[in-house]
């Protein structure tokens, strides 16, 4: 997000629209929910922003972090699930504002 967006914005941000409300507004603006990022593209704050259409631009995602190592204690396995689970994810898309 830049100045072009919204005059919020002095110093650009990268942000992860989760959701865009449809709530009343002026004609080219729009209220978004979604993450501000770090330079690594991970999420640092939740937000919600009022920014003009004309001035969002979409970015090419980060490289996948390394992300947090999971350290598990030894002992029995957990039973395994009688039936599958079908998991699907959402399309993530960065943008940047300017």
């Amino acid at each position: 997000m830049t100045r072009s967006a919204s005059a919020q914005f002095a110093a650009p941000i990268l942000f992860r629209v989760i959701r865009s409300h449809d709530w009343p507004t002026y004609r080219g603006w729009i209220w978004l929910d979604g993450y501000q990022l770090n330079s690594a593209g991970e999420a640092v704050d939740r937000r919600s922003i009022f920014v003009r259409l004309d001035g969002l631009h979409t970015v090419p995602a980060a490289a996948p972090s390394a992300g947090r190592t999971v350290v598990r204690q030894p002992g029995p396995r957990p039973p395994a699930p009688r039936t599958p689970t079908v998991r699907q994810s959402a399309a993530r898309h960065p943008v940047q504002v300017g």
